[in-house]
């Protein structure tokens, strides 16, 4: 399988100030481009950038009913902050139609499979509204997320994925937070560097990973949205012929 030429446009990219990346999305995919936010410090940051440009890009949050009580907190002061609508898009069971369905607490018992019902499949539902979702990953988070390139086609969604702030570091972004009093989490601050659903989120210790706290102690470090559920090892995403034709021809 051949790598996308250095010539590349998507390649090209890999060094654009993470603004123009924006606008570029925005122009390149309007009207039919979102960002999907989990209200953690980087998407944050970019809602902020999102704002503040004023930028065609609906905003959206894949609301899984299990939320902390601090993440809606922090959800509707960004909706505020920036006047700005973030679509909370929900699982098609319930909470309960769940339990009943797959037995109660399915995150402890199986967790992909809540992962799946609960984000995965509601994002796959939602995105044939879309032609590119933005995200906001680093490649210093997981070894899933080490190979990905900042414009790349999403076979498992089947659109173009943009991650603007794959360069950035977890010292670039709380710099860039505090630079423009950005509102954020108020969990960050009792212990929490990453944050998703109550059930399978504890406080990090000093010294542990910044994700160590996500799915303790079963090895697990991703929901599927941005790689397999399991932390087996990454692989090169399949660049097919097709695949890197439309891919330039996006760039």
């Amino acid at each position: 399988m051949e790598a996308i030429a250095m010539t590349s446009p998507a390649v090209e990219r890999e060094e654009q100030p993470t603004e123009q990346i924006l606008k570029w999305a925005a122009k390149r995919f309007s009207p039919r481009v979102a960002m999907a936010t989990g209200f953690g410090l980087e998407g944050c940051v970019l809602i902020h950038m999102i704002a503040q440009a004023k930028l065609p890009v609906q905003v959206f949050t894949l609301d899984t009913g299990l939320f902390f009580e601090e993440t809606y907190e922090l959800w509707r002061r960004l909706e505020s902050r920036y006047d700005i609508e973030i679509r909370g898009v929900k699982p098609s069971l319930s909470l309960a139609e769940q339990s009943a369905n797959h037995g109660k607490s399915l995150w402890e018992t199986q967790p992909n499979l809540c992962c799946k019902l609960r984000k995965v499949d509601p994002l796959r539902a939602h995105k044939a509204k879309y032609d590119a979702w933005i995200t906001a990953i680093r490649r210093d988070q997981t070894p899933e997320r080490a190979v990905a390139k900042v414009v790349e086609y999403d076979e498992k969604f089947d659109l173009f994925k943009v991650n603007p702030l794959l360069r950035w570091t977890a010292r670039d972004i709380q710099k860039f937070i505090d630079t423009h009093d950005i509102p954020y989490n108020a969990l960050h601050d009792q212990g929490y560097p990453s944050i998703g659903c109550a059930p399978c989120t504890s406080r990090v210790a000093a010294g542990e990973d910044p994700r160590a706290g996500r799915w303790r102690g079963i090895g697990k470090t991703e929901c599927g949205l941005h790689g397999r559920f399991t932390t087996e090892e990454p692989t090169e995403p399949r660049q097919d012929k097709s695949v890197r034709e439309s891919l330039d021809d996006a760039c």
